[in-house]
This record gives structure tokens, C-alpha cells and sequence, in this order.
């Protein structure tokens, strides 16, 4: 049950001007490939000047020696914009992180730097780029010539966007040599490496404000990535280089304390926190009513108050068979409590049709994506491997929380209504029981209703930094399910407005 349950979040010609130094011409993954070493102070090169759709532009800098960038143009997608996707190649080319860039509808020469990552782990952000927030959707049609429908509500709306295909394995992002990314603390240094080196190497970008977004399992990789940014900042700062203008992170229906997870999903199924009436049987809630308080001594003195791999591993294997079992046997959909599926892997064939698509060759080949084997959505290999570490529950997560708001980054917590798996009780019980300087003044505001278009989206709740919304009517995907709703929220969280 841990394992299907992993699997199913799914939820990432040389055209430089004459100031550069004299490029290499070695390059591992194609001939046709240029290598620009990007020396600080010595090269000022735009993104718009990478302009074939053909070949790799490929990126280096001193200070990161065993990574590089390789990128080139594309024609995906999103017609009116400029668009790039490309490798971070890591550990001497040896793992490949895939990424998708767009700029910005707006102003991309102004506006912010977002990156989103779907979770899983072991998930594509493509899933999030082609069924949720991206520029373009996947065609159910099969109407447009292309594939994909252009999406009025994407987040690159007023913001230049990444998405990330990490860690290795996951998407088109793959490892030569079988090596693996099995942690999250693992692969944030990955993410900083190469953030920064993009940011350092097309000098546009200093300065503009960074936020990182994600779902799922974003809820534990973005406090982390965020905290090993900030933390790669301060060291920068002392060496007198420059560092990420870090502004937000913004987690959407995530797990990140574990200890709220089931008392939340037991509201969901059994009490109104969803659905007007409970769908589960009367006796079915009462057997897991009886055996939540248990289950949770058992996290708390296994996973939480210490942490002992194999008490923790049989602590969470007693939870899930006896307080999630039923869930998935009564045919609902886990990341939306409205939905009745007649098996869960078919509850969105939107998930297939993403996979196919991005399996065409003539997408990889648009794409650049090299990567070996069938194209899937969620990797399970990846999926094994982390829970292999008891990645998410070993790991306090909240605590990076408390400590990026003390630092003054802000962070958006949002959940949609009808989530099952990682739903929005969950999510409000640990915000509410965060220790953080701002706990006294989060607890004493009000929650307060929040529009779009004169109509009513959900709750929100602020102090400080921090700031929790709700999204009535959405699953696990909100940007799928509400969005009108999401880019609305994230429009006003980018402009630093309340929601």
C-alpha cells in the first residue's frame, strides 16, 4: 500500500556574441554541441541569443565545475512566447536533469523566476507543465496539430517559469551509468547548482525575485531546496559573489509534517471537512477513529520524538493498512473526494495521454530529451528509493518552514477542499502548531474569504510571512480543477498582495 500510494502522487550551434571566451568543442552527449565557459565578469550572454532548435548550446562555470547547462530553443508549446529546454548535466556529466524554460506572457525582461517541481517522488514536472499551470494542455481531442491546447490561465502569465524534471530518472532526466538520487537533501544541491548557474551565466535574470512552487511531495522538497538556496546565499554574500534573490516558496496540498497526515485524512473521509455528508460506512469510521489514536503514538514515538528506521517503517505499514485501506477499496478518487473512479489509475486519462505525447519521437526530438527508455510519468524506481530512507518521515520538514519565515522568505501554503492524500486538515493542523516567531499572531487572526471574479475561492489566513488558502472545490491538482482560481492566487502572490 506505501509503495501504490507513492506511485500514484504524481504529482521538471553556438549563438553567443563576441564576449565570450573561446568555446570548447568536446562535448559528451552530441558533436554538433558548443561548450560557452561563462568566467565571471567576463561574459554577458542573453538567453535570447541562443537561438538554434537543433543543437545544445552548452554552459559551464568555474565554480561548479562537475555541472553543466546544456540548452537550445524550442517551438513547444507556447506560441507567443520563447521558449527553451535543455539538460543540467551533474557529477561530470554523469546525471541529467531535464528542463523546460518559458518566459514570461508579460514582461519577461522584468517579471520574477518561478521553478515548479510535481512530487511523487519520482514524478515529471510535465505532468504539471501539459495537466495543470503550464502554457499549453494536453489535447484529449487530438484536434490540434500539435497536441496541446493553449492555456489562458498559466502561471508564466507574469513569470518566467521552469520546470524541472529531478531527481534522476524522473521524466527525461536519466543517469549514464545507473547512478541514482535516493534523498532530498541529495538533490537540493542539484537544484542550487543549477539555478545558479543559470542565473550567473545569463546576467538578465540578476536580481529578479525567485520563488519555488511545487505540490505533493513539494510539501519536503521545497523547505529543503529553498534552505540549501539560502543557505549557498550567505556563503556567496561572505565571498563577496553574488547570490539568489530567494523571495517565496509556495507548497500546494503537500506532505510536510507527517504527524497531522492521518488525522486529516480521517476528517476528510468521515467527517465534513470535505463533503457535506460522510461517503464512508458508519462501522468503517469507527474502526478508524478507534485506530488513529494508536497509530499515532506509534509515529510519534518511532518517527517524530526519535527516529528508528525499522519502528518507523512498521509505524507507518500499521497506519496505512488501518487508516487508509478503506479509502482506496471504496473506489473514490484519493485526490478528489467528489470523484468515483472505477479504478485509480484511470481516474485522469490525461496522465496517460501526457505520457504518450511526451513518448513521440518527434516531441523528444523538438524537446532535445535523449533520455533512454519509455517516457512514464512517475518513476516507481525513483518512488522506491526514497521511501527505501523513509526520506519524508525521517526528516522534520516543518522545521525548514519555521526557519525560512524567520528569515523573512515568505511562504504560501495552499490545499485544495477535496484532496484526499495530502489534503488541506493535514496541511492546517500543522501550519497551526508550526513554532515559528509568528505562531502567537498567526493564531489570533480570523480566517476571512478570499475572491476571484466577485465569487468566493476559498479561505485564507495571515500573519507575517506565512500565509495558508484554501481553494473550495479542488483536488490535489488545484491549477487543473480551480484554474481560474490558482493563477488568480498566484498573481496576487507574486505582486506581494494578500490573497
Amino acid at each position: 500500500m506505501l509503495l501504490e500510494t507513492l506511485v500514484l502522487l504524481f504529482f521538471g550551434a553556438l549563438c553567443a556574441n563576441a564576449n565570450t571566451q573561446t568555446p570548447f568543442t568536446s562535448d559528451l552527449h552530441s558533436a554538433a554541441s558548443s561548450t560557452i565557459l561563462a568566467q565571471e565578469n567576463n561574459i554577458t550572454l542573453q538567453l535570447n541569443s541562443i537561438t538554434s532548435e537543433e543543437t545544445f548550446v552548452a554552459l559551464s562555470h568555474p565554480r561548479f565545475p562537475n555541472h553543466s547547462v546544456r540548452i537550445k530553443k524550442s517551438t513547444f508549446c507556447d506560441p507567443t512566447v520563447s521558449v527553451y529546454t535543455g539538460y543540467l548535466d551533474v557529477d561530470e556529466g554523469a546525471k541529467h536533469l531535464f528542463f523546460y524554460f518559458f518566459e514570461s506572457r508579460r514582461d519577461p525582461a522584468k517579471d520574477d523566476v518561478m521553478m515548479w517541481i510535481n512530487g511523487g517522488p519520482g514524478c515529471s514536472s510535465g505532468m504539471g507543465l501539459l495537466f495543470e499551470l503550464g502554457p499549453c494542455s494536453i489535447d484529449m481531442t487530438k484536434a490540434s496539430p500539435n497536441g496541446t491546447n493553449w492555456n489562458p490561465y498559466s502561471w508564466n502569465k507574469e513569470a518566467n517559469i521552469f520546470f524541472l524534471d529531478q531527481p534522476v530518472g524522473v521524466g527525461y532526466s536519466y543517469a549514464d551509468f545507473g547512478e541514482t538520487v535516493e534523498t532530498t537533501e541529495e538533490a537540493a544541491r542539484n537544484v542550487h547548482a543549477f539555478i545558479t548557474i543559470f542565473f550567473e551565466t545569463f546576467k538578465q535574470f540578476a536580481g529578479r525575485s525567485l520563488h519555488l512552487a511545487g505540490e505533493s511531495y513539494g510539501g519536503r522538497y521545497l523547505p529543503v531546496f529553498a534552505s540549501e538556496i539560502y543557505d549557498k546565499n550567505k556563503v556567496a554574500e561572505s565571498e563577496g559573489r553574488p547570490s539568489l534573490n530567494l523571495k517565496s516558496i509556495m507548497i500546494g496540498n503537500g506532505i510536510t509534517d507527517i504527524s497531522t497526515l492521518y488525522e486529516g485524512r480521517y476528517q476528510i473521509e468521515c467527517g465534513t471537512a470535505a463533503l457535506d455528508v460522510p461517503f464512508q460506512q458508519i462501522s468503517t469510521c469507527v474502526r478508524i477513529k478507534s485506530a488513529l489514536p494508536r497509530c499515532q503514538a506509534l509515529m510519534r514515538n518511532s518517527c517524530i520524538d526519535q527516529f528508528d528506521h525499522m519502528n518507523c517503517g512498521a509505524a507507518v505499514q500499521f497506519c496505512d493498512n488501518e487508516m487508509t485501506t478503506a479509502y482506496w477499496a471504496s473506489g473514490r478518487n484519493v485526490y478528489d473526494v467528489s470523484m468515483v473512479c472505477k479504478e485509480q489509475d484511470l481516474c485522469y486519462p490525461d496522465e496517460n495521454a501526457v505520457a504518450d505525447f511526451l513518448d513521440l519521437t518527434s516531441t523528444r526530438q523538438m524537446l532535445g530529451a535523449e533520455s533512454p527508455g519509455k517516457f512514464t510519468v512517475c518513476s516507481n524506481t525513483v518512488g522506491r528509493n526514497f521511501v527505501s530512507h523513509l526520506d519524508k518521515w525521517a526528516h522534520h520538514t516543518q522545521h525548514y518552514v519555521a526557519e525560512l519565515l524567520e528569515r523573512d522568505i515568505r511562504v504560501l501554503i495552499y490545499a485544495g477542499t477535496y484532496d484526499y492524500q495530502c489534503n488541506w486538515i493535514a496541511n492546517k493542523l500543522w501550519v497551526d502548531k508550526l513554532e515559528w516567531s509568528g505562531r502567537t499572531a498567526y493564531a489570533g487572526q480570523t480566517w476571512r474569504d478570499w475572491l476571484v471574479d466577485g465569487h468566493t475561492a476559498g479561505a485564507t489566513k495571515k500573519a507575517g510571512g506565512l500565509t495558508f488558502a484554501t481553494i473550495l472545490g479542488a483536488g490535489h491538482m488545484v491549477p487543473h480543477d480551480k484554474p481560474a482560481e490558482a493563477q488568480a492566487m498566484v498573481s496576487r502572490w507574486l505582486a506581494n498582495q494578500d490573497i
